[in-house]
């Protein structure tokens, strides 16, 4: 039974090439949806020792691989990237690029192929995280190769220009498109994308431009962090990206408290006194005292200190539970304030490379897990998500899973800026100046929350899925209140 999404791997459609050989070998593979899968040993285990219970069989030989499912993106160097990760928060300095880099490493650690892509250009901050193998630039064809270190791709403007980057959004927004065109990260289980502060046009662009799988949220506890952080959930939440993970970064100092054992000093004193005596060694009793009390500060002296460790949380106490009950998201991690993090951040070693058993890298392993888990669930069900539209040309009309509409319906409810006000909502499309034989030239799905099509009058629009399904569900209401007017 996969953990994740609760069913057998024969019901998910995992068991591949099954071929029952000579000498009844029986050989077959089971295609997991990562290869950063947690237990797939334990799954070859279980098919050897289920298909060996079998009484026709002989030799069992199970091959454990993954899907390489690429996602449907307009960024052809992206054509192998199994699923995307954006890193957000919406306030510059909670430790957004810490936690992005150091989540990379730990999806790596776990077995998987991951990239990072700093979506900065203001300021990057990739160059000074994490110094790359080396700094030679790779041509693949018209295309340039990620930099590598510890065989994690890597890419950002600062790599190849050490200069600020002075410019206007648009001209960001372009540069942006150009960077991600010309990178060729080839085959990737996960790209993690660290995201610019805000939920402005670069994020949105991004969004549309990637086919996000999902977004991990980072802020740190105090109150007007977690503001922003309800901005950023709700920008996904808009464009259908679900955010399966918070890290409350900076949530606490760890305060180590010498610790010594406690014991009654007198009562110690006078069991020391009765042995010297007993033993001969001091026949005077107040020598016997003398020396007892000599030894119990020996013992003190002697006794090992332990260190006592006390969470001291001096931005608050945080936010995760609301953020669980609010937004029921049940994936929130806590990262301490420490020195260590913030100097690995600055010489250009993740800090899960130069510790990797650390208390605080078993965070980021557990937050890599969680992601893992959670971007299974999500691609498989994706298509569950989407809806399934398609034009026929034959019967003229669009069909959007098993409903129908004409095109001109759909062409005359388009919101983009040239059809609706966008401060007061205000149509500035005149509906009966969109001819009745209007079709689409060309329709394809927009990241995960839209569709795009090119209509035959050269017009350009962008649906929501929400706004489908809304447009859906008021012409069938309609339908319905116009039949029961006629009965």
């Amino acid at each position: 039974i996969d953990p994740d999404l609760n069913k057998d791997i024969v019901t998910l459609g995992f068991v591949k090439n099954l071929v029952l050989g000579e000498d009844r070998k029986v050989t077959f593979e089971v295609e997991l949806t990562t290869a950063a899968c947690q237990v797939k040993e334990q799954f070859a285990a279980e098919c050897k020792s289920l298909v060996s219970g079998l009484d026709w069989t002989g030799e069992i030989d199970v091959t454990m691989t993954s899907q390489s499912v690429p996602e449907n993106t307009e960024t052809t160097g992206m054509s192998q990237v199994g699923a995307v990760i954006s890193v957000s928060s919406c306030k510059g300095g909670v430790g957004k690029s810490t936690t992005a880099v150091n989540l990379a490493f730990a999806l790596q650690s776990l077995g998987a192929s991951v990239g990072i892509f700093d979506a900065d250009i203001y300021g990057p901050s990739l160059p000074t995280m994490v110094n790359p193998d080396d700094d030679l630039v790779r041509f693949i064809g018209r295309q340039i190769a990620p930099l590598q270190r510890n065989g994690v791709s890597l890419m950002s403007f600062g790599y190849i220009n050490e200069g600020s980057a002075v410019m206007r959004g648009p001209m960001v927004t372009q540069l942006l498109d150009q960077f991600l065109s010309v990178t060729n990260w080839g085959s990737l289980d996960y790209l993690i994308i660290d995201m610019p502060p805000g939920t402005g046009d670069i994020q949105l662009t991004l969004t549309q431009k990637l086919n996000i799988t999902a977004a991990v949220i980072v802020t740190t506890p105090q109150e007007l962090s977690f503001v922003d952080v309800e901005r950023g959930i709700e920008m996904f939440d808009s464009v259908n990206v679900p955010c399966i993970a918070v890290v409350e970064n900076m949530a606490y100092y760890e305060l180590e408290k010498p610790l010594k054992p406690e014991f009654d000093s007198s009562v110690l004193q006078g069991a020391f006194a009765e042995k010297l005596k007993e033993a001969g060694v001091c026949q005077n009793g107040a020598s016997a005292k003398d020396l007892a009390a000599q030894l119990v500060e020996i013992a003190q002296i002697s006794t090992p200190t332990s260190l006592e460790s006390e969470q001291v949380r001096i931005f608050g106490p945080g936010h995760k539970k609301r953020l669980s009950d609010q937004w029921g998201i049940q994936h929130t991690y806590s990262v301490p304030l420490m020195n260590r993090i913030a100097a690995n951040g600055d010489s250009g070693t993740p800090f899960i490379l130069e510790y990797p058993n650390s208390p605080q890298a078993a965070i980021y392993k557990q937050l890599a897990t969680s992601v893992v888990s959670e971007v299974s669930k999500t691609k498989f069900d994706k298509n569950s998500l989407r809806p399934v539209i398609e034009y026929n040309e034959d019967f003229h009309f669009i069909s959007i899973d098993d409903e129908y509409l004409e095109p001109v319906e759909l062409r005359r409810v388009c919101r983009c800026a040239a059809c609706v006000e966008e401060l007061t909502g205000r149509q500035i499309l005149t509906p009966s100046s969109v001819s009745e034989d209007i079709k689409p030239i060309k329709m394809y799905p927009c990241g995960n929350y839209a569709h795009s099509i090119d209509w035959s009058d050269g017009h350009k629009s962008l649906y929501p899925y929400r706004q489908i399904r809304s447009l859906l569900q008021e012409m069938a209401e309609s339908e319905y209140e116009s039949e029961e007017n006629e009965t």
